[in-house]
């Protein structure tokens, strides 16, 4: 058996030990929730009677006799939404699926999904980070009925997995598998996408060549393909055995994804009955947050999970902080080029031998634990393993003990990088983070003078007058969680990214997101504390001179601590009357009640002091 490695023993350690309190009390409330027998059997007649009102036929006499699981359905289904819209057959199938073991499946209900894609720059984007947590109290409202002893979560993109997650691990005690739906066929190569947006940037190319561009990238059903926060959440939630092995990256439409879906079902039922009993907060511990963390720095994931996986984890009664990522960082290679890493998407990734040669590769070096427990069984070894059908029937098979393309995938013992990219800041302006896993080395340091925003159309209005071309450190603020929800700011990167190729040295600093597609721009995100409860980036001026040195892990405006305090602030979030419209206003409590990025951005867990900082001040 490989010896982990130190930085991983030790960072595991660490974490168990100072979540010790908080994951026994979360135990201890799990194994209180867990009975014999159904969930059904302390139910009083009418309670009962309501549950299985609306269905019919022998599901109806088995959920009456208390005789048969019930695996509860919780799905993400739209059809507006290219990664969700092949959910809508998925619970007819995993029906079938349980019945035919034994079992009875119910829809227990929706959550939300709302698509970055399509809210990127916009004002519903400032619910988008919300959403997550909305979709959390959907599951909780959706498992609440304890009709259920097990439970089928359909998600994909961005917020919804995560939010799935945290939903499902207040009903810890259910076993629970989440089941995706697959990325969409390869379209325009992400590099020409990336190529027509900074022409039309630089007003070199129209907006019917920029939809064309664009309508060719994202074409149809399934999951956008570059390597994104969508794909992040599969690659960890698979390497964290939440997902049927090799379940992450099969397309939608094709007989395998309908067998892997239906067997999803029949593991639902399986995991809720005696010997083989997997509640989900048996499956994430300690050692599948250290496996998610590692395998998004592996493969230069979504900065957004420095704020989802310490969501989740926190769900768990586990305590992971931004330190941890950064040591982790520090030993865990670079293995894969995926888009915005590299010119590969998502589907080349899975052709050069996906997930399962990530987890081969990293289990030999040390570098995950292999004693987990899965929804799949006891063991991360079954990762290794790629799904595939035998005159009709699913089987696993031994996946590929080598890279099939050097260029997208390579062993941990010849990386891309010797890190994994994803670097912590710290400094007089606070924390941030940084991913550096595409950003040329000669980019890692930047300083120059600052120029402050506080919103996205006048940077865009500053750059189209040519006010930006020279180095400069941009600066945009009043866009963290408090502030208006935290959106993701993708706009800025074509832009940035002309100003990079014209040759100046360019740099962002926020306290908003950029999420996976941050690409080459030398961007400290996620900044806290932020600029609307008083932080010091609310306090930087034009002209100030700014230095983000990603080797150093350092961020420094070079302006005294007692001139930066006693700055008057001149710009403020808006106000409560100003953040109307798109429906913002019924977010209101939550944007008033969210903790800081460091501490997963949430609306749960403890209630501090600096939850309640001001958001207005004028």
């Amino acid at each position: 058996m490989t010896e982990l490695h130190p930085v991983l023993t030790e960072v595991t350690r660490r974490i168990a030990a100072r979540s010790a309190d908080s994951r026994r009390a979360y135990l201890e409330r799990v194994a209180a929730a867990a009975q014999d027998g159904t969930s059904r059997s302390g139910f009083a007649c009418s309670n009962l009677a309501h549950g299985f009102a609306g269905i019919t036929g022998g599901d109806k006499a088995a959920l009456r006799a208390l005789r048969k699981s019930n695996v509860a359905i919780v799905s993400s289904y739209n059809d507006m939404l290219s990664a969700h819209q092949p959910f809508q057959e998925y619970p007819a199938w995993i029906k079938d699926a349980v019945r035919a073991v034994g079992g009875v499946s119910q829809f227990a209900g929706g959550v939300p999904a709302m698509c970055d894609g399509i809210t990127q720059g916009r004002e519903g984007m400032e619910l988008s980070l919300f959403s997550r947590d909305v979709i959390a109290m959907s599951t909780g409202v959706a498992l609440s009925h304890e009709m259920f002893d097990a439970a089928v979560l359909l998600g994909v993109c961005d917020k919804i997995v995560p939010g799935l997650l945290i939903g499902a691990l207040s009903f810890g005690h259910l076993p629970s598998i989440l089941v995706p739906a697959g990325p969409m066929s390869s379209g325009l190569s992400n590099k020409e996408k990336a190529r027509v947006r900074q022409l039309y940037a630089e007003g070199k190319a129209s907006r019917e060549d920029l939809l064309e561009a664009e309508a060719a990238s994202y074409h149809s059903p399934g999951t956008c393909t570059f390597y994104g926060t969508a794909n992040s959440n599969q690659m960890v939630v698979e390497v964290m055995g939440l997902h049927l092995p090799g379940a992450s990256f099969v397309p939608p439409g094709t007989t395998l994804r309908r067998a892997l879906t239906e067997h999803a079902g029949r593991r639902a039922v399986e995991m809720a009955k005696g010997e083989g009993y997997t509640p989900i907060a048996h499956v994430v511990d300690e050692k599948a947050v250290v496996n998610g963390v590692v395998a998004l720095l592996a493969t230069g994931g979504s900065t957004n999970h420095t704020m989802h996986l310490v969501a989740i984890a926190a769900a768990a009664g586990i305590e992971l902080s931004w330190d941890d990522f950064s040591d982790l960082s520090a030993v865990v290679p670079l293995i894969a080029r995926v888009y915005p890493n590299g010119g590969a998407d998502i589907n080349h990734f899975q052709a050069a031998g996906g997930v399962q040669f990530v987890v081969g590769t990293l289990l030999d070096s040390g570098l995950l634990h292999a004693d987990v427990n899965t929804v799949a069984g006891h063991g991360l070894d079954r990762y290794r393993q790629e799904p595939m059908l035998a005159d009709g029937e699913l089987i696993w098979v031994d996946g590929p003990g080598r890279s099939l393309d050097l260029e997208v995938l390579r062993p941990a013992s010849d990386p891309f990088a010797s890190d994994g990219g994803l670097r912590m800041l710290t400094g007089n302006l606070g924390r941030a983070v940084i991913k550096v896993s595409a950003v040329a080395t000669e980019n890692h340091v930047v300083e120059a003078p600052a120029r402050v925003f506080t919103t996205q159309e006048a940077f865009q209005e500053a750059f189209q007058a040519g006010e930006l071309d020279r180095d400069v450190v941009v600066v945009v603020r009043q866009q963290g969680p408090q502030a208006n929800g935290m959106p993701e700011l993708h706009k800025l990167t074509p832009p940035l990214g002309v100003l990079m190729d014209r040759g100046y040295k360019v740099a962002l600093v926020t306290d908003g997101r950029m999420s996976g597609a941050s690409g080459k721009i030398p961007a400290a995100i996620q900044l806290t504390p932020e600029a609307a409860v008083g932080g010091p980036l609310g306090r930087v001026r034009d002209g100030d001179v700014v230095r983000l040195d990603a080797t150093a892990g350092t961020l420094e405006v070079q302006v005294s601590v007692e001139e930066l305090a006693t700055r008057p602030l001149v710009d403020f979030p808006p106000t409560s009357r100003e953040w109307m419209g798109t429906g913002r206003e019924l977010f209101a409590a939550l944007r008033r009640s969210v903790g800081p990025a460091d501490r997963g951005a949430t609306v749960f867990g403890p209630i501090t002091a600096d939850h309640f900082a001001p958001v207005t001040h004028h």
